[in-house]
């Protein structure tokens, strides 16, 4: 009995001994748990010891404090980002706005019908200004969303070329623009969203029209299993082109932001290629400026 009574004696120390060192583990992982929380650090939970239970727990608790510091992280650049996006919105539309109420008085106070259709004209255009400013918010917006998809089909590539730059037609004609066409004959076949692709093209040559001088290039042709379009456009001041930014939200070559537009039509257009596993890549030599799309042939010619 004097044995067992030894034994027990023994087990229980040995015991106390254990779940005394156990709880110093756990006050000092409470302890450094409650740094953490209160300094703003990129610390973790050190230190091995204890029983194993206490290490997975350390290990886990590690792993949700880096998840939390990653959406941490996320969310201030998320909120960087928006104030970037009022900032520059409240730019871009106060414009026109403020152009729209100079506009609105003169046509009150003008007694001439002549006059007062002029400046009906220049609001009617300043309101479709705002509207294609607010629909490329929107459309921007929408490509943010990684979870957004659009149909794609087996479609003719060189046709959306041809109709959207005849449909340009009558804006070149009115700028006085001849543009320089060199197109191929025949027509590839890709897999891609017609409604997107004809927006591709159109932010592409707005782009040019907007920003170029007087001379513009198109040209289609393939290259490598890859069906390409290209436009081209003269620039005054090449200078104040930073390649590395054309695609960037928001840019605009001229810091003066005398164009009325969003800057985002480049990114809308890079956006909407790269979602049809097309490319899209931008590059200045001399006095011109260029950008070319492509997309792979998806059957050949037809």
């Amino acid at each position: 009995m004097v044995i067992w009574a030894i034994i027990a004696t023994i087990v229980a120390i040995g015991l106390g001994i254990t779940l005394a060192n156990d709880r110093r583990q756990v006050k000092k992982t409470c302890r450094h748990l409650a740094f953490i929380k209160e300094q703003d650090t990129n610390m973790i939970l050190q230190g091995e010891g204890g029983f194993p239970e206490l290490n997975t727990l350390k290990d886990e608790i590690n792993e949700v404090l880096k998840q939390f510091r990653k959406t941490n992280r996320q969310t201030k650049k998320n909120e960087e980002l928006l104030k970037e996006t009022i900032t520059n919105i409240s730019h871009d539309i106060r414009t026109p706005l403020t152009s729209l109420d100079g506009y609105f008085q003169l046509l009150q106070q003008s007694d001439s019908a002549e006059e007062r259709e002029k400046y009906a004209s220049i609001i009617r255009g300043r309101i479709d200004d705002l509207g294609n400013m607010l629909e490329e918010l929107f459309t921007y917006t929408k490509l943010q969303n990684e979870q957004y998809e659009f149909a794609l089909e087996n479609m003719d590539f060189g046709k959306c070329v041809y109709d959207t730059t005849f449909s340009f037609y009558e804006e070149f004609t009115l700028r006085n623009i001849e543009p320089k066409v060199d197109y191929m004959e025949d027509n590839c076949i890709i897999n891609g969203n017609r409604e997107a692709i004809i927006r591709i093209l159109q932010n592409i040559i707005k782009n040019a029209m907007e920003h170029g001088e007087k001379e513009i290039g198109l040209r289609l042709f393939e290259d490598h299993g890859r069906v390409v379009f290209e436009c081209r456009n003269d620039v005054k001041n090449m200078a104040e082109i930073d390649i590395e930014k054309v695609f960037t939200r928001f840019y605009k070559a001229d810091s003066a932001r005398t164009h009325s537009s969003t800057g985002l039509g480049l990114a809308i257009a890079k956006n909407l290629t790269e979602k049809m596993n097309g490319s899209m890549e931008a590059e200045k030599s001399d006095h011109y400026f260029k950008i070319r799309v492509s997309f792979p042939c998806d059957e050949g010619r037809i």
